[in-house]
């Protein structure tokens, strides 16, 4: 089960500044102007172990209080229908507004686990002014500071305590590969899927899902056994079109944190899209393997070199993470569709290789003599020894005497090394330094 939790509120009271706190990041903009965050953010946060995805729902800049409510609204509905803890922020220094309390009667009627949080608290004055919010009737408060992070330890220690059915990954009985379809809205995700399972629906199993509105499918043909997870519903609710990415993104989350290996759809006759990326850094993010499926390629007028010149265009766009594997496929027409399975399956493998310290060594500490890292300030490092994680992804460690001076560029730089070396194309590989 993914576990995901969105934060919502009024305008300007610093969901932003929260969302960057809790990811550890500045993804999201912060601005004392309301209605900066139109787009939806979404990134990872790890708290004592465990992963969650976190949402910043954003606000809306309008000339009517009466459309600026409603807008407020659809937000918080729609993140009660998908998430799994709701973060209600308030600001101390406004006390409780007509929205705050408009919000939190649409919180007291769900189901869902709400944690009502008070930002901008940094001061004994106005942790005492924060005692308000009881007033809302959501049960105990949270007091914190996003700009400084005060608080926020105790805030995600009661997140995660929320947050239902954590999983380990020993959960899993069976080790069957899980391959997600996802992608924007009419791409072709359904129509894969069918032409997956179309032929002979005898042997294909269904297994219920964890994962809401998600169909997980055991397929067993040609000697293949995996679990296929298919996002055929993600339009259903979206009949607001400044609704649209907000609910197909918390429908990819879950749907690619359920999966070992995702095969990202894109539209052919549309190219590569800013919301395709988005997917793509989310399937990232969370360390899965990726297929990049190009679908509806029989609609693309083809000319001298065209297949070329759009995987180059795809993978520039992707950079720096571009070894994955790119298929043109039509599932209309069936071409290449069993190739993107066979690519998926490779792709898994590539996901659970082990590399042995002593390979791994006499291959990387070469690399390393042939270039040192930079030095910073007078400082030069020196890596001595070099290990695989235990890691469900591909993770390695680099053990040396000054970790705080090695570069990203560096890091992107033994990355490649290994790449080169080893075959792990359509895995994201972390690369961490450590002290000797």
């Amino acid at each position: 089960m993914s576990n995901i939790v969105a934060i919502v509120g009024r305008p300007n009271v610093g969901k932003s500044t929260l969302f960057n706190r809790l990811i550890q990041s500045r993804d999201a903009i912060v601005h004392e102007s309301s209605g900066v965050t139109r787009d939806r953010h979404y990134g990872v946060s790890n708290w004592n172990g465990l992963d969650f995805s976190v949402i910043d729902t954003g606000g809306y800049v309008t000339n009517s209080d009466d459309i600026f409510e409603e807008e407020i609204r659809k937000q918080a509905v729609l993140a009660i229908d998908e998430a799994d803890v709701i973060v209600l922020l308030v600001d101390v220094l406004s006390g409780i507004t007509d929205l705050d309390d408009a919000i939190a009667g649409i919180l007291r009627k769900s189901n869902k686990k709400i944690i009502l949080v008070v930002n901008k608290v940094d001061n004994n004055e106005r942790l005492y002014d924060a005692n308000v919010f009881y007033g809302l009737g959501l049960g105990e408060i949270y007091s914190v500071s996003s700009i400084n992070g005060s608080g926020t330890g105790d805030l995600l220690d009661a997140v995660v305590e929320a947050l239902p059915g954590n999983i380990t990954d020993e959960e899993d009985e069976e080790e069957i590969p899980k391959f997600a379809i996802v992608g924007r809205p009419n791409v072709g995700k359904s129509s894969l899927i069918n032409t997956f399972i179309g032929e002979d629906r005898n042997i294909v199993t269904p297994i219920s899902g964890t994962t809401r509105d998600s169909i997980h499918t055991r397929y067993n043909k040609f000697g293949h056994d995996f679990i296929l997870i298919d996002t055929a519903g993600l339009r259903k609710k979206t009949k607001v079109s400044e609704d649209i990415e907000f609910y197909s993104v918390m429908r990819s989350i879950r749907t690619i944190e359920s999966a070992d290996v995702c095969l990202l759809m894109l539209d052919a006759t549309r190219g590569i899209e800013t919301q395709d990326v988005n997917i793509f850094q989310l399937i990232e993010k969370n360390k899965k393997g990726v297929v990049i499926l190009v679908n509806k390629w029989d609609l693309v007028d083809k000319e001298a070199n065209s297949t070329k010149h759009y995987e180059e265009t795809i993978r520039e766009r992707l950079a720096p993470f571009n070894d994955v594997p790119i298929i043109f496929t039509s599932a209309l027409t069936k071409q290449r569709v069993f190739k993107a399975l066979e690519k998926a399956i490779e792709v898994y493998e590539n996901k659970k290789k082990r590399i042995t310290t002593s390979k791994l060594n006499e291959y990387m500490l070469a690399v390393i003599e042939s270039n040192y890292p930079p030095a910073i300030k007078g400082k030069y490092v020196k890596i001595k020894y070099v290990t695989q994680l235990p890691t469900r992804s591909p993770q390695f460690a680099f053990y040396c005497n000054l970790p705080q001076y090695v570069q990203d560029s560096y890091k992107r730089y033994l990355e490649n090394k290994i790449r080169d070396e080893y075959d792990f194309t359509g895995v994201p590989i972390q690369i961490y330094m450590r002290k000797k």
